[in-house]
């Protein structure tokens, strides 16, 4: 009589494990984005003001989490070039840079594998296969260190503090920011912060062979933004 009895349970368990591999491939959707971005709006720019808009074909963003896979460790990076946001400046005095909402699909990123792709898509993660958090936005609120004048060829260096939005919830991120203008009407830059997935309560699904999935996480901005 026991032997029916285990085989029930194991058959159980088989089929509960694959409904939930099924539940979480399905609910990863399929990656496409819901809508073209469009570049958010800035007020009317002042007398002197500047509008530099980031050029999505030249721009990316990215996060890095370390993770144990099969006992090896490893980094995971996922890009994604669907962002948008601007900026806009006096050239002759850079302290007077303000910012539009930077946005991010997230939905969009990809780490060389579709499987991982689609967990991290799915509700245990982001949750960007739904509509509800498919976007990851940056609210800036002050900006420190940036002065001078736009100079062709020169490296500038300085912090940007605002409001980053993952899912449903909202925390203060520090992004430590270089930029250096091409030309009068090009500068390329990058953005770095890190965050604790933690606090976003993003949580890792179980997956065979995974662990050790590190909290903190590297958001980086790589931008060619052109007025």
């Amino acid at each position: 009589m026991k032997r029916p009895i285990v085989r029930w349970v194991l058959g159980g368990v088989v089929v509960l494990a694959v409904v939930v591999v099924a539940y979480l491939y399905f609910a990863g959707g399929t990656g496409e984005p819901s809508t073209e971005l469009t570049t958010p709006t800035l007020a009317a720019a002042e007398d002197g003001m500047v509008a530099f808009v980031i050029d999505a074909t030249r721009s990316s963003a990215a996060f890095e989490i370390d993770e144990v896979l099969r006992g090896e460790p490893q980094r995971v990076v996922g890009t994604t070039s669907e962002l948008a946001g601007q900026f806009e400046m006096d050239p002759d005095d850079l302290s007077s840079v303000e910012f539009s909402q930077i946005v991010v699909n997230a939905r969009t990123f990809d780490t060389g594998s579709g499987n991982r792709d689609r967990a991290i898509r799915g509700p245990v993660i982001l949750d960007s296969a739904s509509d509800e958090f498919e976007f990851i936005t940056f609210d800036a609120t002050s900006v420190e260190g940036l002065q001078g004048s736009l100079t062709e060829g020169e490296l500038f260096e300085f912090t940007v503090d605002g409001d980053l939005t993952i899912r449903d919830t909202v925390n203060t991120v520090t992004f430590d920011v270089t930029a250096t203008p091409i030309d009068e009407d090009t500068i390329d830059g990058s953005a770095e912060a890190t965050v604790l997935r933690s606090d976003y309560g993003i949580g890792i699904p179980n997956a065979p062979g995974v662990a050790d999935v590190s909290d903190e996480v590297l958001i980086r901005l790589e931008f060619v933004a052109t007025s």
